[in-house]
């Protein structure tokens, strides 16, 4: 079974200190495996981990992860060649795609040499759930801010486009975040923008935003938008998903 139309979770949160493995899936990952609809059986859940370079030592973790919650986790490998003889079949085959956090001017570059993001289109139209965290989040959209290319913040804009919006991550945790998001919108690099403070999710179903959800309390998200005078912006409240 997948999503009833085209999903993805953007966010700024996922994980949490497992109490016998060193993660756990929290409740934003939970919640990307119920939007998917899939009753029955284990959820089929694809990590990637491009955006860090495929460390082998996390998809450990996340596998472990996985065994704890219950899903059935596979990881998608690019480095040093892809470990799946059919990518893009594997992915329409999967309930939820997570995509990992990181570098995401790197993974925009790998997946571009891989033809990734065709893939990614067809299983988000065939309603397979695109989901991750950071990187992972901002991938989904126009661009966002980033600290890719060194400590200061700067613009990514060639994101996968699925969603027609910017992206700011961390939103509350990382103080230059929020200013270099606001003169971004204010310039013209990034269009309206959506962001996510340590925690949050957001949920849209095709482009349209449907709720902001939160695994951590008092955490909410924003809509940071041009005007005539700089920016806007706008507080979204997060609905508290439950703990698994």
């Amino acid at each position: 079974m997948t999503a009833d139309a085209p999903t993805i979770l953007a966010t700024s949160g996922g994980y949490r200190y497992g109490r016998r493995t060193r993660l756990e899936f929290d409740a934003l990952v939970h919640h990307a495996v119920e939007l998917s609809g899939v009753t029955g059986r284990a959820p089929r859940l694809t990590f990637v981990g491009t955006a860090s370079g495929d460390q082998q030592f996390f998809n450990s973790w996340v596998r472990d992860a996985g065994r704890v919650a219950g899903f059935d986790v596979t990881t998608l490998d690019l480095f040093p060649m892809p470990n799946l003889d059919d990518v893009p079949g594997h992915l329409l085959e999967a309930d939820v795609v997570w995509v990992n956090g990181g570098s995401v001017a790197n993974l925009l570059a790998v997946w571009q040499v891989h033809d990734l993001g065709a893939a990614m289109r067809a299983a988000w139209e065939a309603g397979v759930v695109l989901a991750g965290v950071s990187a992972g989040s901002i991938c989904w959209y126009l661009g966002g801010c980033t600290d890719s290319f060194g400590p200061d913040l700067r613009a990514v804009t060639n994101g996968l486009g699925l969603l027609p919006y910017g992206n700011g991550v961390h939103y509350d945790s990382e103080e230059s975040r929020r200013p270099t998001i606001h003169a971004l919108v204010a310039d013209g690099t990034l269009p309206t923008t959506h962001c996510t403070e340590d925690g949050v999710g957001l949920h849209y179903r095709g482009t349209e935003l449907v709720e902001a959800v939160t695994e951590l309390d008092g955490k909410q998200a924003y809509v940071v938008q041009r005007t005539s005078a700089g920016v806007d912006e706008t507080p979204i409240p997060a609905r508290r998903l439950p703990r698994p």
